[in-house]
């Protein structure tokens, strides 16, 4: 295969938050949010220059290390080869280490970049390879998916690829996240997880989650027992007793309130008419934030929009 060619002109993409596991869709369900990373790439004649505005701005490498670069670099690759080199500007809004999807952003900003700046890009990596190269570099679909597809997404691996259908979620559904400031890694939280569970409470997490996708989609009256779980919120409270302790407040008012991903974030699902009264209760240590459902997932844009 010849080596690629690339556009002169700069692309922007436009990746927004997700939300993993819902409650009992562990490692499987995913939600796409309305709050988004921007990223401009272009190629360049050599080097490569990184600026950062937003979230990270004072953390972030910018150098090869940064893991939108990585995810550039390994969809080049794919696509042929590498520019000479690069150019990138990244306005971040999503928080980190927040479970709020950041990392799953920078790895589908980067590939969905890396194809919009190859000539003929769609037709050496297509959306299903997409999906397999996003989850290869992130390690799990659930917020990939989510992040590349948009609206609702359950997503699974089958002899080894990653495989995902969207849905639409019903468009009553108003998230309310309430994020911490502090961060809890995700690998802490994943560590935290039983080898096993009881037999009892798998079976009931099968059950939420087969509600689940009933109650996002057509009956969201339903949200609240089918976003009970069992199977990882309980065990990674330690972690995080403060976001624990919150779930457990806004469940016991009737809300359907879940940990956002590996947490510490919170997500309640509420509606037109109760969003602003769950936004009400976050308190001083958190920031909440009524946000809208994504349903375009990660975008090219114009650059001028």
């Amino acid at each position: 295969m010849a080596g690629p060619a690339f556009r002169a002109a700069a692309v922007r993409v436009r990746v927004p938050a997700t939300s993993a596991n819902l409650g009992p869709g562990f490692d499987a369900l995913g939600l796409a949010l309305g709050l988004y990373d921007d990223v401009v790439v272009r190629v360049a004649d050599s080097g490569l220059h990184i600026d950062i505005a937003g979230e990270g701005s004072g953390t972030l490498p910018r150098d090869e290390s940064h893991l939108l670069v990585r995810s550039l670099r390994t969809a080049f690759d794919l696509l042929g080869g590498q520019p000479r080199g690069l150019e990138i500007v990244c306005a971040n809004r999503i928080p980190h280490g927040r479970g709020l999807g950041s990392s799953s952003a920078a790895i589908c900003a980067g590939i969905v970049a890396a194809r919009a700046v190859t000539i003929g890009g769609e037709a050496r990596l297509d959306d299903a390879a997409l999906l397999e190269l996003a989850t290869e570099i992130e390690g799990h679909p659930d917020n990939v998916a989510a992040c590349l597809l948009g609206g609702f997404t359950l997503s699974w691996m089958e002899a080894g690829a990653a495989r995902a259908i969207r849905m639409e979620p019903n468009d009553s559904i108003v998230p309310v996240v309430f994020v911490p400031g502090k961060p809890v890694l995700t690998e802490t939280a994943r560590g935290l997880l039983p080898r096993t569970v009881p037999h009892v409470d798998a079976a009931a997490n099968a059950g939420r989650a087969a509600l689940l996708v009933e109650a996002l989609t057509r009956r969201p009256e339903l949200l609240l027992p089918a976003t009970e779980d069992r199977l990882h919120q309980e065990y990674r409270a330690p972690a995080m007793p403060e976001s624990a302790a919150l779930v457990e407040r806004l469940r016991a008012d009737g809300i359907p309130a879940v940990i956002s991903g590996a947490g510490p974030t919170v997500m309640a699902l509420a509606d037109a008419g109760t969003a602003g009264k769950v936004e009400a209760l976050a308190g001083a240590d958190w920031a909440a934030n009524r946000l809208s459902l994504d349903v375009q997932g990660a975008s090219v844009l114009p650059l001028a929009t």
